[in-house]
């Protein structure tokens, strides 16, 4: 998408009794004060969010001809070590990147780019994210103590809306391939007999079809995709309309993987759960597909965000990640490890081998 000239449009949602800046309060459907406790709710009704979660048409969408009132523009910062884009407050001129916590200074330019359609609110709060990654960081063996310390509660952690494309379409796939069916022959060995396991293959061929709605895939790089991935599901039943309230005392980060990009890796999601699918049509003990071409037909999408929190910190002059779905709680990250504790358990090992030894010659 081509960038503007004009300004991005500032969102500012001042309390009506002190008037400092209202936050939006995960797991709730308000903002919140966080300086007199005011509240002030965030008003949207079920035809505002049916008409959010309208999906757009693909190729429109692909040929560049999607209506102005799909677009927005926003001012994002640009990592340069990562290359995330996240979206900042107009008058912060430098920070530090949540991805990888490299410090930045941010450009003053505008992107232009599809809106979001929908925002699955936080759910969890900080603290409970913090709970979240410390019960993470317990079932990590060998690692260096002073990781613990990006686990207490006085850390701060990012929460970000990270953004995703969810992809609809209806696939037909038609296929061809071998059913293996197993049989047991008795074979004599000497004095002794033995059951062999064989499969009796057959050609078969036919075709299966499904329904595929919000095909999630994360339009962003700032994140291995086995990350994003480990982090799901999402619960996107919980989907609300797109409002700017919602990002209130949170950053969201822009879309730097396409829609072309992102639908390619779709299709690739989608051809996993065909394969499946055939198998289960096949039937047998056994499955061969020798070949399986699908189309696809009313292709559709819709631009989400999705709520995460972050700690992003330096170790030993590298960057290193824990991300939490501030939805579910499930968490993903990166870890260095310690080589004097390796050290240490290979060296308690030996110990205890030479003792095993030692004590079987004496007895």
């Amino acid at each position: 998408m081509s960038q503007a000239a004009a300004p991005a449009e500032t969102h500012r949602f001042p309390c009506a009794q002190c008037g400092a800046q209202l936050r939006y309060a995960p797991g709730q459907k308000r903002l919140t004060c966080q300086y007199c406790g005011h509240e002030q709710p965030i008003p949207f009704s079920d035809a505002d969010r049916d008409a959010a979660l309208e999906t757009l048409e693909l190729q429109t969408a692909l040929a560049e001809r999607l209506p102005e009132a799909a677009m927005e523009e926003t001012r994002v910062l640009n990592c340069q070590n990562c290359g995330a884009q996240v979206e900042f407050d107009p008058n912060q001129h430098s920070a530090q990147c949540p991805f990888c916590a490299s410090p930045v200074v941010t450009d003053t330019g505008t992107h232009r780019h599809i809106k979001p359609a929908a925002v699955l609110p936080f759910r969890l709060t900080e603290e409970e994210a913090h709970g979240a990654m410390n019960r993470w960081l317990r079932g990590l063996w060998f690692a260096p103590t002073e990781l613990k310390t990006y686990a207490r509660p006085e850390r701060k952690m990012d929460g970000l809306y990270v953004p995703y494309w969810a992809f609809d379409a209806f696939a037909r796939a038609r296929y061809t391939g071998e059913r293996g069916d197993a049989y047991y022959e008795t074979r004599r060995m000497g004095k002794k007999t033995e059951r062999v396991r064989r499969v009796r293959w057959r050609r078969v061929s036919g075709s299966v079809q499904r329904q595929f709605r919000d095909v999630l895939v994360m339009a962003a790089q700032s994140l291995p995709r086995r990350f994003t991935r480990g982090l799901e599901p999402w619960m996107l039943a919980d989907l609300a309309p797109y409002s700017p309230q919602y990002l209130s005392g949170f950053r969201a980060e822009g879309y730097t993987v396409d829609l072309a990009e992102s639908h390619r890796i779709a299709r690739e999601r989608m051809e996993e759960v065909l394969r499946e699918d055939v198998r289960r049509d096949i039937g047998g003990d056994e499955q061969r597909i020798t070949s399986l071409d699908a189309t696809h037909s009313d292709e559709r999408f819709k631009h989400v965000l999705l709520p995460i929190w972050m700690a992003a910190y330096r170790y030993r002059g590298r960057s290193y990640r824990f991300v939490v779905n501030a939805q579910t709680g499930k968490v993903q990250g990166e870890r260095p490890w310690s080589v004097w504790k390796i050290a240490g358990a290979i060296a308690a090992v030996l110990v205890a081998i030479i003792l095993f030894l030692l004590a079987g010659e004496l007895f």
